[in-house]
């Protein structure tokens, strides 16, 4: 797969639940209503699909399912991170094997390692794979913040193609741009900042908002790429209630409840993670039926 391939919007796949197990038909129609309303590419098993929460079988099981369901309509993404390398190998193996267009992987999470033990570590996994890799940067849920003089000695690894860039600093896009290059692929983690890091020269976004209307984020990034500035900021206005609506409790519960009001999945998570308050589940549905997704 071609780096060109990685922009736009993609989504960041929640995992359906059924009774506490994974809905295996449910989760693949779910793949096919999302390229039929336009999106670009798919990511499976990351932060927003549970993966933390999910056995190894679990998780190997729903990225193959993905890559199953998408028939090379469109890049699949798996996410493959672990706080363990041996561990981050071992799932990007299995994805490279199952026939993903590469991989998500987060920076090792809860150790907090230091610079060289984060370019270690992806060292250690681009060694190991022949897949492209896009590393994952999101120190509010790992503790841990890859620099961009970092970032740049990770990037000339084989195998690395981008990033997933969640800081929302602002200046940070541009940096990496510097330190990278124009061709290593930024990709927004946080819905609310994509035409900021458009703006810098990013490439896409990871939405979590796409996993509920997936027609309109997918049209925000194709009239980005046409040059319509005012279209693509007009869609990211009207979208802005849901985007904030998605984090006002710890995702992905918001975007599972969400999810279930458009018959996708029961809108459980696992534990740790509990079902949203009534508060957010409200905020939730008003965004909504801003956007128009629900009456």
């Amino acid at each position: 797969m071609t780096a060109s391939r990685l922009k736009g919007s993609f989504v960041a796949l929640i995992t359906l639940l059924r009774d506490g197990k994974v809905d295996e038909k449910g989760y693949q129609d779910f793949v096919n209503w999302q390229i039929a309303e336009g999106t670009h590419g798919l990511v499976p098993m990351g932060t927003t699909g549970e993966s933390p929460t999910m056995s190894h079988d679990e998780d190997m099981r729903v990225v193959r399912l993905c890559i199953e369901a998408a028939a090379g309509r469109v890049p699949v993404v798996a996410g493959t991170g672990s706080n363990s390398t041996d561990e981050c190998i071992m799932l990007t193996k299995s994805a490279q094997d199952a026939g993903a267009d590469a991989a998500l992987i987060v920076t090792g999470y809860y150790n907090k390692p230091t610079q060289e033990g984060l370019y270690q570590h992806f060292k250690a996994v681009n060694d190991a794979v022949d897949i492209p890799i896009i590393v994952y940067n999101i120190p509010g849920r790992t503790g841990v913040d890859i620099a961009p003089p970092t970032m740049k000695r990770i990037a000339a690894l084989g195998n690395v193609v981008g990033c997933k860039e969640s800081t929302a600093e602002a200046d940070r896009v541009s940096k990496q741009r510097y330190y990278c290059g124009p061709d290593f692929v930024q990709m927004s983690g946080e819905d609310a900042a994509i035409l900021g890091l458009l703006g810098m020269g990013g490439h896409g976004c990871i939405s979590v908002t796409a996993n509920l209307a997936p027609a309109l984020c997918s049209q925000m990034h194709v009239a980005w790429q046409k040059g319509d500035f005012e279209t693509a900021r007009d869609i990211q206005n009207r979208l802005m209630p849901l985007h904030e609506a998605m984090f006002s409790e710890t995702s992905p519960g918001p975007v599972k409840h969400g999810a279930s009001l458009m018959g996708w999945g029961d809108g459980t998570v696992r534990l740790p993670l509990v079902s949203p308050t009534a508060a957010t589940c409200e905020k939730v549905e008003q965004a909504m039926r801003s956007v128009g997704l629900i009456n």
